[in-house]
């Protein structure tokens, strides 16, 4: 019995070697720099946009509805960039295709 717990030993010690010679290897990964592929640009016209519009009027409507309440609880600001302003930018400023990891180059290369 002691040569299976010596055994197990041997190996959590050379498997937390190893997870530790990978850490910087993991903390040293580069960004992702490709552009939109074309399907994604289709689906981005074909499903995305539409969505995002509707999202924009509805969220216009909520933002006019809301606008008591959220006047005299001092953040209107807040209400119309959640609600209207968010929505706004996802659907007319957004370059076409763009998701969260093609905005962060667009972004660092001023496109």
């Amino acid at each position: 019995m002691r040569s299976l717990k010596s055994t197990f030993r041997s190996v959590m010690v050379a498997l937390s070697m190893a997870l530790f010679a990978a850490a910087p290897a993991v903390s040293q990964a580069q960004t992702v720099t490709d552009r939109p592929s074309g399907l994604e640009m289709t689906g981005d016209v074909l499903l995305v946009r539409p969505l995002t519009l509707v999202a924009t009027v509805i969220g216009t409507g909520l933002f006019v509805v809301s606008l008591p309440f959220s006047a005299l609880g001092g953040n209107v600001g807040e209400a119309g960039d959640t609600l209207v302003v968010t929505p706004f930018r996802s659907t007319f400023l957004r370059c076409l295709g763009c998701s969260e990891k093609h905005l962060s180059v667009a972004e660092r290369t001023g496109e």
